[in-house]
């Protein structure tokens, strides 16, 4: 080896050693930061979680909902891990003069891979325009977000240069498997020096070299950390029902404070989230909050809440969070004096977190589907909404006199107890109690919102219509039914949550109850997926999914011409939470005359009503009301119905199309009213004693 080459081949090692040594020290900090979580249960499924890695990994199912900027990232992916064969390539070829990597058919080899350097180099000037040219608004614009388009930019750009002046310098002529090196270097051929090719070169090959060390050494210390965190966090993905909540223990006297009040308090997954955080802005796109606007931004809430774990972390464990130390030497002084101080003075809700984005959130998790590295926002928000209201007591009036209710007569609105059967008196058909009738199919489970609102009670009439013509055998609890205890959960009121459910397990198994169904999707949710952590061990059932079944059985026909052009509003909690898209599109399908037309948000992607989490009992006093903006969605396909299949949504759409004053040209209907209008039912008298 010549001198030359023995000083090159000193300073790369030299060099390299250094990147990967800070790279390791900044991923061991980053580490320590998540230890300080409390223990998780990252036992799994690994059939399930590599299945989760391929999909949203490898197959980029989610990028790709958004298709332009889908294909920019599908490139970039499959470039980058392409691309990294070629630098090995490229470091052999300067740090051995005329050998490369021993690969078979080589030239394949090179030529794909100026290909996809290429291909790389157009993705990322089109990120660049998305950015900064098209500005979209879920898009970061400055130095930070610009940084990495200059570090893929120069090396790329650096790739093909110094293949070009190779070229020059080794006297080799274009290629066909050197495409875009050749073009770039046939204004050089012939004319400049072969010592000049080779200067130039060594130039190109230590801009790529240093390039590509300073952006290791980036990667973990910004969003860029995805890179290496989000197939982890892919992986790790929760396997219980989407957004389960976790049980607060009660019986623990240990614990002094409940839900989460520092960022400490959330369990190692949940900090991990923070850093596989991509900063895209897909959640904060779909948000209703952020969409009508609220103070809640999803991808802003895990921002600051990253940027305070590192900076919390650093002060606990004195790791400082940033390399190299000489160029954040302010920084990372700043962290050890805090640490000195024993206390980090800065608050996770309050300086960090405001109480009015927490209360802002519909828990709807339309953020949550959006993200393409499955983080998930809404336990996050529950938790820092636990701390509030059991911890600190602190909620506004209107969540007080909600809890307060549900307390002392077990419904949001504070009616006497004793009229929870009350609608029954108005039903055509004949609705059996628990206590009269000893053997029933289905416990139809009606809800706070089927008992005691107006419009929701003729939903509750519509459906025990439909059972009767269908010969299901069902009963209600009657006056026992106690509210199903969601609203109380995801305000934050767990104790209250709790209570209700062991209440209700016991009433459930008092009465032997199998089956239960209802047309609540928020009380379906909670029995569905959190009610067996207590002890429920009864099937669910949401009324739309009954319902198509019993179409399909032959059980119920419908018959009667149904002219309305219906454009259905999907459910949070029944299609985001538990997958149930189709039943209700089905039903409406099977009924003759409908025009079924969706919206343009719809199924995965469909927007909140705005009444979920527990807003369907507090005011809205910032931005558009989301009702009103679900509701000019819907009214831009021109229905004349808008469908829903839960009372909640029907109730927030029917408010919409008052306050857009078109309620006498578009009615808002239940998917199982709608249904009944299309039935040949038997005669009154009939129908009134149960006979079919």
């Amino acid at each position: 080896m010549s001198l030359f080459e023995v000083v090159n081949l000193v300073l790369f090692i030299a060099v390299a050693g250094y990147a990967f040594y800070l790279f390791g020290s900044v991923v061991y900090r980053r580490y320590m930061y998540v230890r300080l979580g409390k223990p998780a249960d990252f036992s799994l499924d690994v059939k399930k979680a590599l299945d989760e890695v391929w999909i949203n990994v490898f197959g980029q199912k989610k990028l790709l909902k958004d298709t332009k900027s889908g294909i920019m990232h599908v490139v970039m992916f499959y470039g980058f891990i392409v691309i990294q064969f070629g630098a090995i390539d490229l470091f052999i070829k300067g740090l051995v003069p005329g050998k490369h990597l021993p690969l078979p058919a080589y030239p394949v080899f090179t030529l794909i891979q100026e290909i996809t350097t290429f291909l790389v180099l157009l993705a990322t000037l089109y990120a660049y325009y998305r950015r900064y040219i098209e500005k979209l608004p879920r898009l970061k614009r400055g130095l930070k977000s610009g940084l990495v388009i200059i570090f893929l930019t120069s090396l790329m750009a650096s790739i093909l240069l110094s293949a070009a002046f190779e070229k020059v310098w080794l006297g080799h002529g274009s290629s066909w498997d050197t495409p875009i090196s050749s073009v770039l270097a046939s204004p050089f051929l012939g004319w400049m020096s072969a010592d000049a090719g080779q200067v130039l070169f060594y130039v190109f090959w230590w801009i790529h070299a240093l390039v590509l060390f300073s952006f290791l050494v980036y990667v973990p210390q910004s969003k860029h950390f995805h890179l290496l965190v989000a197939p982890l966090n892919v992986f790790l993905k929760r396997q219980q029902p989407p957004a389960k909540l976790s049980l607060v223990d009660f019986e623990d006297e240990t614990v002094e404070e409940y839900g989460v009040g520092k960022i400490e308090d959330f369990n190692q997954k949940q900090l991990i989230d923070l850093y596989a955080c991509v900063e895209c802005g897909r959640c904060t796109n779909v948000c209703p909050a952020a969409g009508t606007g609220k103070m809640l931004s999803p991808m802003d809430l895990m921002v600051k809440m990253r940027d305070h774990l590192t900076m919390k972390g650093a002060a606990i464990t004195s790791k400082t969070p940033w390399v190299p130390n000489f160029a954040f030497a302010e920084a990372n002084q700043a962290s050890l004096r805090l640490a000195g101080q024993g206390e980090y003075p800065v608050s996770l809700i309050g300086d960090v977190i405001t109480e009015k984005e927490l209360w802002a959130c519909t828990t709807c998790r339309n953020c949550e589907d959006a993200c393409p590295v499955m983080n998930e926002h809404v336990d996050k928000i529950i938790d820092m909404r636990r701390y509030l209201v059991m911890t600190e007591g602190k909620m506004n009036a209107e969540a007080s006199r909600t809890f307060s209710n549900i307390e002392r007569q077990g419904n949001p609105w504070g009616i006497n107890r004793k009229d929870r059967d009350k609608w029954t008196a108005d039903a055509e058909v004949k609705v059996p109690t628990v206590k009269e009738e000893k053997e029933f199919e289905y416990l139809f489970f009606v809800g706070s919102m089927g008992s005691f609102d107006n419009r929701s009670q003729k939903i509750s009439r519509a459906l025990v219509k439909v059972l009767h013509h269908a010969g299901v055998k069902f009963a209600i609890l009657g006056n026992k039914e106690k509210n199903s205890g969601d609203t109380a959960r995801r305000m934050g009121n767990e104790f209250l949550f709790q209570q209700l459910a062991a209440d209700n397990i016991a009433l459930f198994e008092k009465h032997q109850v199998k089956k239960i169904i209802t047309i609540d999707p928020h009380a379906y949710n909670t029995f569905k997926n959190e009610y067996p952590d207590l002890g429920l061990t009864a099937e669910v059932y949401h009324h739309t999914e009954v319902l198509a079944d019993l179409i399909k059985e032959g059980r119920i026909k419908p018959t009667k011409e149904v002219k309305e052009r219906i454009t259905y509003h999907d459910s949070c909690y029944l299609g985001r939470y538990n997958g149930v898209f189709s039943a209700p599109r089905y039903i409406l399908s099977q009924i003759p005359g409908v025009e079924v037309v969706e919206m343009e948000r719809n199924r995965e992607n469909g927007m909140c009503c705005g009444a979920g989490g527990g807003m369907m009992w507090m005011e809205e006093t910032e931005g558009v009301r989301v009702n009103v903006a679900r509701t000019e969605q819907a009214l831009q396909v021109n229905p004349t119905v808008i469908g829903s299949a839960c009372p909640y949504c029907l109730t927030m759409l029917s408010d919409g199309t008052k306050a857009k004053e078109v309620e006498d040209q578009v009615k808002t209907m239940d998917v199982v009213e709608i249904l009944a209008l299309s039935l040949e039912f038997d005669s009154e008298a009939e129908v009134a004693d149960g006979v079919h």
